[in-house]
């Protein structure tokens, strides 16, 4: 059972993800609502997600998936349906709603990644913020990259290299390469006379050739981020 304001929530965070996918902010529901404050808004927002009506998505800023809604759609008729500041019935969405476009995630940091000379890739607890926008499907994790082999390829020293997870890439392809299972090293990948080849994309380094055996692909460059000082 939902009250009146409840229910003209719950229709307005509907609504705004069908036409945009992304989740309204307080100060956006507050002002649709005409609320006084942030703070009815949360008190709305945590009684829908106890009756199943909403979610959190985890680890995501601003970021709501509705589970089910009223068959009422229309916020005036609503209102009037809602007399008694109750909803009869709620039928669960027709389609999965998109997710939001400006949410970020939070994504495992494991370190420093060599873009010249290999160095350890190391493993930690620490995590980074990465809007969703730059990230597609699958599971990702960050490197700090360390060096200039591969600024001819707008990979800089200091950038955060976003990866994902994979063992498998295609000629010419961005990866993450554990050497010899101890170092790892940002390069393009290539196969050539039975072996792999790990290009720079700097004119001053040499490409490194290694055994099969000796490199394991841990992931593909899936995007960078980085900061200014």
């Amino acid at each position: 059972m939902l009250t009146a304001k409840q229910h003209e929530l719950l229709l307005f965070i509907q609504r705004r993800l069908e036409e945009s996918g992304i989740s309204p902010s307080f100060e956006e529901m507050k002002e649709a609502l005409d609320l006084k404050s942030k703070s009815g808004v949360h008190r709305l927002i945590s009684a829908l997600e106890e009756r199943g009506f909403i979610r959190r998505l985890p680890n995501r800023a601003r970021a709501l998936e509705v589970l089910k809604q009223p068959e009422d759609a229309n916020p005036k008729q609503a209102a009037a349906a809602n007399a008694n500041d109750t909803v009869a019935r709620v039928t669960t969405p027709p389609a999965a709603q998109p997710s939001p476009a400006n949410d970020v995630i939070e994504i495992p940091l494991h370190g420093r990644i060599a873009a010249g000379t290999p160095i350890e890739a190391l493993e930690g607890q620490a995590t980074l913020p990465v809007p969703a926008a730059l990230l597609g499907a699958g599971d990702h994790y960050a490197l700090e990259v360390s060096g200039d082999s591969m600024v001819d390829a707008g990979i800089l020293d200091g950038d955060f290299a976003l990866v994902r997870r994979t063992d498998s890439a295609r000629d010419g392809e961005i990866v993450v390469a554990l050497v010899r299972n101890e170092e790892a090293t940002l390069k393009y990948l290539r196969r050539e006379n039975g072996k792999i080849r790990l290009d720079p994309a700097n004119s001053a380094y040499d490409p490194q050739f290694y055994d099969p055996s000796e490199v394991i692909v841990q992931g593909k460059l899936a995007g960078l981020l980085r900061q200014y000082h």
